[in-house]
């Protein structure tokens, strides 16, 4: 057997005991342990475990994914990641932004200066469960926002905060070489600076329709919606000459999940059920950078 896989444990109450108990559940699916080294710092801890895994762990991958989940100990993940990727010379990382890249909800920042921002995050909470067609909910959470002058734009700026570790992520992955690459449900209007804060080196999002200095209620153009970021994800790897098995998705609400199939490894982020239960690996605890572990930067 040869080490083709790689188990990536990480959390902030990683113990000897879970660790015992995912070599056992790795060995039953046909994925022993041949190699050990541990890393982290003090808000985690990770253990990556190389695996020589027989044909029926590779020819089930999804399946040895769902049986770590199952068993897996409260407080700990672990991802099962092909070395082929992390290996990869050049790598593409691609997210989501809106919870996922940034701590909070734009829509719903905007839509607090109208007073909507109750019913705008019951919209924006069925919308990520999957409960209803995105372009849909995006009109109808943008129509509140009509009549605010732009000026609210800037102050909600000034309220967005990146995800614990999000600036370091993308630091590794520039540093090493890699793409890194953000697609948003949200709007240019506040993408723009932090993209070119951080030197994304592609980013996408909706543009909010501003006239004579308000904002109309609606957005010009097609909307970035499920469809829209697997797109942009298979075009920007073929532009960078990046295979999808090298690329790493990103994402927390059900109009990522096309993307997160795609990719080489699909990465849920403090996401809704429905996206933990169908991504190939799961964040749950609040530092992005943990995705530097998995995917080997």
């Amino acid at each position: 057997m040869t080490s083709n896989l790689a188990a990536v444990s990480y959390g902030v109450h990683l113990s000897p005991e879970s660790l015992v108990n995912l070599r056992k559940v790795l060995a039953d699916a046909g994925a022993a342990v041949s190699s050990e080294s541990h890393s982290g710092d003090h808000r985690f801890s990770v253990v990556t475990a190389g695996l020589a895994a027989g044909s029926e762990a590779l020819v089930d991958l999804a399946g040895v994914r769902r049986n770590v989940a199952a068993a897996a100990s409260a407080g700990i993940d672990t991802a099962i990641v092909p070395e082929e990727l992390r290996q990869a010379s050049r790598k593409l990382l691609i997210m989501d932004v809106d919870s996922t890249l940034i701590q909070q909800e734009v829509i719903e920042l905007l839509a607090a200066h109208a007073g909507k921002r109750e019913e705008v995050a019951a919209v924006t909470e069925a919308a990520m469960r999957g409960e209803l067609d995105f372009a849909q909910s995006l009109h109808a959470r943008v129509a509140v926002l009509a009549g605010l002058p732009m000026d609210v734009v800037e102050s909600v700026r000034q309220e967005v905060r990146l995800s614990l570790g999000a600036a370091e992520l993308v630091a590794a992955f520039k540093e090493a070489g890699h793409v890194v690459a953000v697609v948003s449900g949200g709007f240019n209007q506040i993408l723009r600076p932090i993209a070119e804060e951080l030197g994304l080196d592609h980013w996408i999002a909706n543009e909010l329709e501003i006239v004579d200095g308000v904002l109309t209620g609606k957005v010009l153009g097609a909307v970035i919606d499920r469809a829209a970021k697997e797109k942009y994800l298979r075009e920007w790897a073929a532009a960078e000459g990046i295979s999808l098995e090298h690329t790493i998705a990103v994402g927390d609400g059900a109009n990522d999940l096309d993307m997160l199939s795609a990719a080489g490894i699909g990465i849920a982020f403090n996401a809704k059920p429905a996206v933990r239960a169908v991504a190939d690996a799961a964040i749950n605890m609040p530092y992005l950078d943990a995705v530097r572990h998995i995917a080997n930067v």
